[in-house]
């Protein structure tokens, strides 16, 4: 399953690259984050893998990111990986005017298990939906902190 998502945000390209790129930052727009560890690699550079645990809605997941490119402020991109869940997204940013940035993801979810198919196949849009929800947390955070 792939799709696109964008978001403008109301912040000149540098800051918001500034705290996109700021892992202790994490926690304030992505509610369900509980813990950000890393395991390996350079931090933020091609290669590193990290820990990221979420509670969603109850349920505990945790998924290894592992970073594929770092060409701020242009593009990051990475793969994430969650039982039954292998998801690539790349990170884009455009400038577009002299305060506000275009934050464009795509994404790309892989299943391997049945359960994840069959979420994949009946509910797509939710997948899509948690992605626009993340980046409107983002856009709210960034703007407030300025």
């Amino acid at each position: 399953m792939q799709y696109t998502t964008e978001i403008t945000i109301n912040l000149p390209r540098q800051r918001v690259i500034e705290l996109f790129d700021d892992p202790d930052s994490l926690q304030k727009w992505q509610p369900g984050l509980k813990s950000f560890e890393h395991l390996s690699g350079e931090p933020g550079q091609p290669g590193a893998k990290s820990k990221l645990v979420y509670d969603m809605n109850g349920r505990k997941i945790e998924m290894i990111e592992t970073i594929t490119r770092r060409d701020l402020p242009d593009e990051f991109s990475g793969t994430y990986d969650a039982p039954g869940v292998h998801n690539v997204i790349v990170n884009r940013f455009y400038e577009a005017g002299p305060n506000q940035t275009r934050w464009v993801t795509e994404n790309e979810f892989n299943f391997n298990n049945l359960l994840m198919r069959l979420m994949g196949m009946l509910m797509p849009g939710s997948f899509r939906k948690q992605t626009q929800q993340n980046m409107n947390d983002f856009k709210a955070f960034a703007e407030s902190a300025g």
